[in-house]
């Protein structure tokens, strides 16, 4: 079993799961309806998650908005690893007294390990085969999960653009890759995380659930541990934090934690 990380423990007791729920159902229901009203929806524009969405008291320091943190999730925001198209990016790089971490040796690992990644892209050749805005779109439109090592994390939004990065819609997850680590935990827990990016001021948002892939309950459980997972990487913490708010992309945003409100839980 996961530990469980003091935020997520705090989030528990700050924001109680009957008003997260009321939340969750009152937009799964707007969204219905809403999709229901469109007559000729366009698959490719559609936004179907929900996001939780963060405010600050404070515009936070440029060094908290260099790269995404990534927030564990319980439940996956995708159908399963399985399903769901997925590019492995490893960082190839000579490396000082140890191995480098070839195609052939990051390929054999996945395959005996039996974890469902679609692709491997060693990051020699993203940087010499995607450099064209058409190559990066194909990329892009050609997975549906992107996970990379870790060590490499700072370099990708160069690399990659911003096709991968100005909505950030579909940003690798960072994983840790050691030759002697335990790549299908890692890469288990890629799968179920969502990344934040803070922004230059004081709102961001998360991915927390997926409309039409997910049950209520388990998006009530990924608001209230990615709650938790944001508190532990903003700066103050909960001290930092004004409050926090649920929609789509395209709805009004729901209050469910505001700074000083206190919520009486029945659950």
């Amino acid at each position: 079993m996961a530990a469980v990380n003091s935020g997520e423990t705090q989030s528990k007791q700050r924001i109680p799961r009957d008003a997260v729920r009321k939340a969750v159902i009152s937009l799964l229901k707007w969204k219905k309806k809403q999709m229901s009203d469109q007559k000729n929806p366009i698959s490719g524009d559609v936004d179907d998650f929900i996001y939780l969405l963060l405010t600050l008291k404070k515009i936070p320091h440029k060094d908290f908005t260099t790269s995404p943190k990534k927030i564990p999730l319980l439940h996956s925001l995708h159908t399963s690893p399985e399903s769901s198209p997925s590019c492995l990016i490893i960082d190839d790089r000579p490396k000082p007294n140890s191995q480098k971490l070839t195609f052939e040796y990051a390929d054999k690992k996945i395959k005996s390990l039996g974890i469902p990644i679609t692709r491997i892209i060693k990051l020699s050749k993203l940087k010499s085969d995607y450099r064209s805005f058409e190559s990066k779109m194909e990329l892009f439109n050609s997975f549906d999960v992107f996970l990379a090592d870790r060590r490499i994390n700072e370099m990708l939004p160069k690399i990659l653009g911003k096709v991968f990065y100005n909505k950030k819609k579909k940003i690798p997850v960072p994983v840790e890759l050691r030759r002697d680590g335990d790549w299908k935990e890692e890469i288990e827990k890629g799968f179920c995380s969502s990344l934040l990016w803070l922004s230059n001021g004081t709102c961001s948002v998360v991915k927390v659930g997926k409309f039409g892939a997910m049950e209520v309950e388990e998006i009530v459980d990924n608001v209230v541990a990615a709650a938790g997972g944001v508190v532990e990487v903003v700066p103050k913490k909960w001290v930092g934090l004004k409050s926090f708010h649920l929609k789509f992309f395209d709805s009004l945003a729901l209050p469910i934690y505001q700074k000083g409100v206190k919520h009486e839980s029945k659950t």
